[in-house]
């Protein structure tokens, strides 16, 4: 009897692999580092986020690339979530 294999899960995430899976995630701007405000999504209580398209991607992701198209003036909490750690594999879990 044959067992279907799982491919194996890239060990290494980079910039050339990395997919954006993370840039379908909900991102509260908290602090000022400079985003566009064509990007941001304010609530009616003030609170703002990342604004996402309807394809669920953030308004800021680079279609072609998928790079950011505002990386130096990204939100504090995407300056914090590490490429390749347990959160960002969890997400890529989810989509790949």
């Amino acid at each position: 009897m044959n067992i279907p294999t799982v491919p194996p899960k890239p060990s290494n995430v980079s910039c050339s692999n990395c997919q954006a899976c993370c840039c379908r995630l909900e991102v509260m701007i908290i602090s000022g580092t400079g985003v566009p405000d064509k990007f941001i999504k304010r609530d009616q209580y003030g609170g703002e986020t990342m604004l996402r398209l309807d394809d669920g991607w953030c308004a800021a992701l680079d279609r072609d690339s998928l790079m950011c198209s505002i990386y130096e003036n990204r939100p504090w909490i995407c300056r914090e979530f590490e490429m390749g750690s347990g959160e960002c594999m969890d997400e890529r879990d989810k989509f790949l």
